[in-house]
């Protein structure tokens, strides 16, 4: 039994998986917490005792991956690290251990949803744009401001701008509509621009996920699949490999 963990930028999400030879990996149990409710992790613990060891990836720092390890004292506890090549996807980045542990972990949850050329797409805190070829390359990504970051820019950047909740509409005709609408449109212009370098393939497909997803999915005119959680998929799928599965 494995306790797999995604500390993102925002949140820390966790997943209990279950590895058993000749079966498919098995999820017992998951959920999330914000960074300074990381102890919760004991109470996950305590419902699951058969808990072994913990697999994960950080990109909150290490003030966070710190509480992480004293929440899981007595665990074995790794965290994922970006390489050359690693659960069907080599990485073309020009240096393969400075991509986001996030995002290797996204494209190889992806590697084993989709096995064709896809547009692995994760709007959070951040949203992470990045391609997969159908061979397995990793080819290169985008990272841009989420959709709120970008609307909290134009408000702490600029004098008359407020940081205010509008609604998106095609044609804005209050400020706040043209800031919420601006915003999406940016996302999903970027998206679609990406996809563009794979359309002509064969089964291309567009993965979206993230807690920002669902503001501008809709407006994508490109072929889609929401998919949530695509890291701790990565992460189970290479738990799985190492204990031999």
């Amino acid at each position: 039994m494995i306790l797999l963990i995604d500390a993102g930028n925002t949140r820390i999400k966790w997943r209990v998986v279950v590895v058993a030879a000749a079966e498919p990996l098995r999820a017992l149990d998951e959920g999330a917490l914000a960074h300074d409710g990381v102890a919760a992790l004991a109470a996950v613990r305590s419902r699951h005792p058969g808990l072994r060891r913990a697999f994960g990836c950080n990109v909150a720092g290490a003030e966070v991956a710190a509480a992480i390890a004293r929440a899981c004292a007595g665990l074995a506890l790794d965290w994922l690290r970006p390489s050359a090549a690693c659960g069907g996807v080599r990485n073309l980045y020009e240096d393969p251990a400075r991509l986001g542990a996030d995002r290797w972990a996204a494209l190889i949850g992806a590697r084993r949803l989709h096995p064709h050329a896809c547009l692995v797409v994760t709007a959070g805190t951040a949203t992470t744009v990045d391609l997969l070829a159908a061979d397995g390359d990793f080819l290169g990504g985008l990272i841009l401001p989420g959709v709120e970051l970008m609307q909290q820019a134009l408000a702490q950047g600029t004098a008359q701008l407020p940081l205010a909740e509008g609604r998106f509409t095609p044609m804005p005709r209050r400020t706040v509509d043209a800031i919420r609408s601006g915003c999406l449109q940016a996302q999903a212009g970027a998206v679609e621009r990406m996809f563009r370098q794979i359309a002509g393939e064969p089964q291309a497909l567009c993965l979206l996920g993230g807690g920002a997803a669902d503001s501008f999915a809709g407006l994508l005119e490109i072929p889609l699949r929401r998919v949530d959680n695509l890291v701790l998929s990565g992460l189970g799928a290479l738990a799985a490999a190492h204990d031999g599965h």
